[in-house]
């Protein structure tokens, strides 16, 4: 069986961490798995030929703002061509109304919610025992799906719990052509606030990823000369002790090429942070902030 993981990123130098991490858990578990990346600036057929060429069993898509529109439009046209593939989708753009999606399009199997790593090894490990059991009962007891039964009736399964990070191989361990992309990273998952109108306040559960891991992997990218690493957790700010030993490491392992993006609060830098971002090289560093309020109160 070929399950196919499909990014659609923004830009050719993006890179999907999604589609990465997935990969290697299920892979982490004996289950091959390809992977293609496409951008939202090739042309339609051009991307339909090359899933026509590969023609997989189960295509996997990874959905969020800036591509959902053109998947929609790829979904229909992929389940023409390839009738016989069965589609998913997951990320944040179909996680949160994945019922809906689910009777809007009926071509769909299903829709893997939230945290996927395990939900997909799971999901790997059934179409396995369908394909050489012809067992199709299983999809009950995978926890973070909304799926398609046998009857065409809409199912949505409890929601999976939260994985240890340090339980996630490296996405980008065996990639070596990293040089002209930008590579995104995280060392944790959750947030802290609450922030209504923000989708990250929907996890609430903080998780860390272990410093130890966190220094091999970002030696990995100083290694290899990588142009720029966005870590992708949600304020990777929140936890002062996480944050100085990173930034630390950063300093003293400096290649004098990569440099490192971060999304942080500005409100919680505290002294000691400011001064040790004071004794970097200029361009090591990059920080994002997001104005959403100025009131103290609020704050």
């Amino acid at each position: 069986m070929k399950r196919m993981l499909l990014a659609v990123n923004a830009k050719y130098i993006h890179s999907n961490l999604a589609v990465y991490s997935l990969k290697a858990y299920a892979e982490k578990y004996g289950y091959s798995v390809c992977m293609r990346e496409f951008t939202i600036n090739q042309r339609e057929d051009e991307i339909l030929r090359e899933l026509y060429r590969e023609a997989p069993d189960v295509l996997a898509v990874s959905v969020y703002i800036w591509n959902v529109t053109l998947v929609r439009a790829l979904l229909w046209d992929i389940s023409r061509i390839l009738p016989g593939t069965e589609l998913w989708l997951g990320g944040p753009e179909v996680s949160f109304c994945s019922g809906d999606i689910l009777e809007e399009l009926p071509l769909l199997s299903g829709i893997m919610r939230g945290e996927g790593e395990e939900t997909f090894a799971c999901l790997c490990r059934f179409w396995e025992e369908r394909e050489s059991k012809g067992d199709f009962r299983g999809l009950e007891a995978v926890p973070g799906i909304t799926w398609r039964d046998g009857e065409g009736m809409v199912r949505s399964n409890p929601d999976r719990e939260p994985l240890d990070l340090d339980e996630l191989p490296f996405p980008y361990q065996g990639t070596e052509d990293l040089r002209n992309r930008i590579i995104y990273y995280e060392s944790s998952r959750g947030c802290p606030f609450s922030c209504s109108y923000c989708l990250s306040s929907v996890e609430k559960k903080m998780r860390f990823r272990s410093l130890e891991r966190v220094f091999e992997e970002l030696q990995f990218f100083l290694d290899r000369k990588v142009p720029q690493v966005k870590f992708v957790d949600r304020t990777f700010n929140c936890r002062r002790r996480h944050t100085l030993a990173v930034w630390e490491f950063l300093l003293e392992h400096d290649n004098g090429i990569t440099n490192f993006h971060f999304e942080i609060g500005a409100d919680l830098l505290d002294e000691e942070e400011i001064g040790l971002l004071a004794r970097m090289r200029q361009g090591l560093v990059q920080l994002e902030s997001g104005v959403q309020y100025v009131t103290p109160k609020t704050l």
